[in-house]
């Protein structure tokens, strides 16, 4: 079931949406070669309980830290440790959430270490413009699947992989809520959008195929082939016009 959300459970997702898009926002220039990736989610984690807020991940599902750190192949749910160094050329997904009075926020963004090859740095272009494509169609008026259909299209015409496995979804009081936000399909499908619904709109795109497999920690999820994997993600409201996008600070 869709939930719509009222006014105030807007306005409380509303400030826990500025602290993880404040967070993703610094983040950019904390990241060097050299840094652990545990060191990211410590920093994340700071962060939120600073703003006496809780970190939605930690514990959901078992899931052991604030954020989800995931390094060049890995596509999402990469756990930080503190055995993983960055190095230069890396490309680090990082994808986090702050819950407050109750309400979640969820948002990711895909960071160079250093200087990065030029396919690297197109394929984290393209996976965010992914996004803005898509959230263009975020509206009262359009149906769900016309957001994913608009994310496919602009990333496989630059010749890039979307994956099918993972996708987006509601939010609210709860981190996952209907419906899933897949970043394929058929436009002119799916659910109508209404003014009210919160969604975590997040590409996940590929250098190559779209195939994934987890590795044996139960989490990290990888690309088959090997090749670069970037995650772009905003907690984004459907209003009567324009959608609100809470994360992007």
């Amino acid at each position: 079931m869709i939930i719509i959300k009222s006014k105030r459970e807007i306005d409380i997702m509303r400030e826990a949406a500025k602290v993880t898009g404040e967070i993703l926002r610094d983040i950019e220039g904390f990241i060097k070669p050299g840094m652990t990736t545990h060191a990211i989610d410590n920093f994340v984690e700071e962060r939120i309980l600073h703003y006496k807020m809780k970190p939605t991940f930690k514990g959901y599902g078992g899931f052991p830290a604030a954020a989800c750190v995931s390094v060049n192949d890995e596509v999402v749910h990469g756990i930080p440790s503190r055995d993983r160094v960055l190095k230069e050329g890396d490309i680090v997904s990082v994808d986090t959430g702050s819950t407050y009075k109750g309400y979640c926020s969820d948002a990711a963004r895909t960071y160079a270490v250093g200087e990065i090859s030029d396919e690297a740095r197109k394929l984290i272009d393209v996976t965010k413009q992914s996004f803005f494509e898509g959230v263009k169609y975020a509206m009262v008026g359009y149906r769900l699947h016309d957001i994913g259909h608009a994310v496919q299209e602009y990333a496989e015409s630059n010749g890039f992989g979307v994956i099918r496995e993972y996708l987006g979804h509601g939010i609210g009081r709860d981190l996952h809520e209907d419906p899933q936000v897949p970043n394929y399909g058929d436009a002119h499908t799916g659910p109508h959008l209404k003014e009210g619904m919160v969604l975590a709109i997040e590409p996940m795109i590929t250098q190559g195929s779209y195939g994934t497999r987890v590795l044996g920690n139960d989490w990290t999820v990888v690309t088959d082939d090997g090749l670069l994997a970037a995650h772009y993600e905003n907690t984004v409201v459907i209003t009567d016009g324009e959608p609100e996008l809470l994360t992007l600070i």
